[in-house]
């Protein structure tokens, strides 16, 4: 019985020596290998070669993640597409006409955005 399960063991410990193996190396190699000589311009902060001139915990615009949010719900809609055409053949008609409807809901939402001003970046 346990004979059946000794694939998936191996697949699993060849993934944790994938992920884990060149982090210990790299952490080895650093540790063993390289120089430790801090001085001021590598302790300094830097940020596109000059000093940062805000906070790091700036506010962000909504704007930036109404945009985000919209393109991720749009994007995972049209992801719905792709086992539908591949499945078209067997669903028939009626899973034509559901798709349909579901791009229509999809267009008109769409323009819903479009219309609000959703997608525009002033």
């Amino acid at each position: 019985m346990i004979e059946n399960y000794f694939p998936i063991l191996a697949f699993i410990a060849v993934a944790i020596a994938v992920g884990a193996g060149p982090t210990i190396a790299g952490w080895a190699a650093s540790t063993l290998l390289g120089w430790n000589r801090p001085d001021s311009e590598k302790l300094s902060p830097y940020e596109c070669g000059f000093e940062a001139f805000e906070d790091a915990r700036m506010k962000f615009d909504v704007r930036y993640y109404l945009v985000a949010i919209l393109f991720i719900l749009f994007d995972l809609e049209i992801a719905f597409l792709f086992p539908w055409a591949v499945v078209l053949d067997e669903i028939g008609l009626f899973g034509f006409v559901a798709m349909m409807i579901f791009l229509l809901i999809l267009v008109v939402g769409f323009i819903y955005e479009w219309k609000k001003g959703a997608l525009e970046w002033e």
